[in-house]
Parts: C-alpha cells; sequence; structure tokens
C-alpha cells in the first residue's frame, strides 16, 4: 500500500501552494510527488485532515424571463495563456457559507443577483477539480440570474466578459471554445434539457 511519511510545503503564495510528498509507492519504493493546495497551512491539506471542505464555489445559474440563458463568464487565465468559458466561481472565504460565497462572488463578477434553488446536499457537495494535481474542491450552487450584467465589482487582477447564453451560443461555444470541464458537461445537459434543473428533483 502507499505510504507519505513526509510533507514540506515549497511555496508561499496567498492562495496556492505547492507540497512536496515523500513516501513510498504499492511496491514499497520511494515516492516523490508534488500537489498544489488553496489551504492557508499544511495541517488543513486534505491528505491530513480527510475532510472535503470546498476551497471554493461554482454558480450555474439562469438568466432571463424565459429563463433560456445560462450565465457564463469568458475569462483570461494564466496558465494557458488564453481565455476559457467557466461558470462564475470563486473561492470560500474562512468561516463563509459556500451558499453566501455564491451569491457574492456572482455578484462580483458580473453584477447579478442570486436567487438559489434548494438543492438536495448530494447536487452541491464539494467535488475534486483536478485530483492528479491538487486536493482543491468546489461545491456546486444553482438558482436564477436577475439584474443588469456589470463589471464593476471585479477586481483589477481579473480579465471577465459576462456571457449571457442562449442554446445557439452554448453549441457554438461548445464546437468552437475552451471550456472548462465541469462547466461543458453541465452546458451540454443545458442543450438537451428542456427544463435545465429537472435533474434537481428527485
Amino acid at each position: 500500500m502507499k505510504k507519505i511519511s513526509e510533507v514540506s510545503r515549497l511555496t508561499d503564495n496567498p492562495h496556492l501552494n505547492l507540497y512536496h510528498l515523500k513516501g513510498t509507492n504499492r511496491v514499497g519504493k520511494p515516492l516523490n510527488y508534488y500537489i498544489a493546495s488553496r489551504v492557508k497551512n499544511m495541517e488543513r491539506l486534505k491528505l491530513k485532515t480527510k475532510r472535503n471542505d470546498p476551497d471554493g464555489i461554482i454558480v450555474y445559474s439562469l438568466y432571463g424571463e424565459k429563463r433560456d440563458r445560462v450565465v457564463l463568464v469568458r475569462q483570461y487565465r494564466y496558465s494557458i495563456d488564453d481565455y476559457i468559458y467557466e461558470f462564475p466561481a470563486g473561492l470560500v472565504e474562512e468561516g463563509e457559507d459556500y451558499r453566501e460565497a455564491g451569491i457574492r462572488e456572482l455578484k462580483e463578477e458580473t453584477g447579478l443577483s442570486l436567487e438559489l434553488i434548494d438543492a438536495d446536499p448530494m447536487f452541491e457537495k464539494p467535488r475534486f477539480m483536478s485530483v492528479g494535481m491538487t486536493d482543491e474542491s468546489c461545491a456546486t450552487i444553482y438558482g436564477y440570474a436577475s439584474g443588469t450584467p456589470s463589471k464593476k465589482g471585479q477586481e483589477d487582477s481579473e480579465e471577465i466578459e459576462i456571457v449571457l447564453a442562449d442554446r445557439e451560443e452554448v453549441k457554438r461555444i461548445l464546437k468552437e471554445e475552451h471550456v472548462a470541464i465541469m462547466c461543458a458537461y453541465m452546458l451540454m445537459h443545458f442543450l438537451q434539457d428542456k427544463e435545465p434543473f429537472d435533474f434537481l428533483n428527485l
């Protein structure tokens, strides 16, 4: 069985850090592995706590009188030096309820207000984002957005375009653009389902 015997922090950044794991692999040979994490200190790494508290929040919301448009952001990301389509999202602050974090993030990124859907916890629970390289996990909330889109709440470091996409535009985006994988799967359902949030009704 694989075993981690030592964890050391390699960087000191405010929102994301690199850790070096040492141990043995499943056949007893030395293991060296590197992970990124958003936790504030090493004792809160998920490999130590065995808890999956959400680091971030993703907001899947519909817009318009007919609720026939989905709220997306087209955001520049340094890791690919390009733009990618995503759901509005952000970090959950320490002690903050993730639903409140989602409402806050949607307002900051898009200027829109969110009417939350009371979904079963299994649809909101945190999921790991890219577990081969990070312990980061995000919860997802759902609802209906209203108001006038605005960039006033965006940070100077953010380069975000607000997109209210109907089904034709979603088709184009999936065919032609970079799309975050979690967002892409939800958009596929948005295309097919007459009522996009029907899956929340068990």
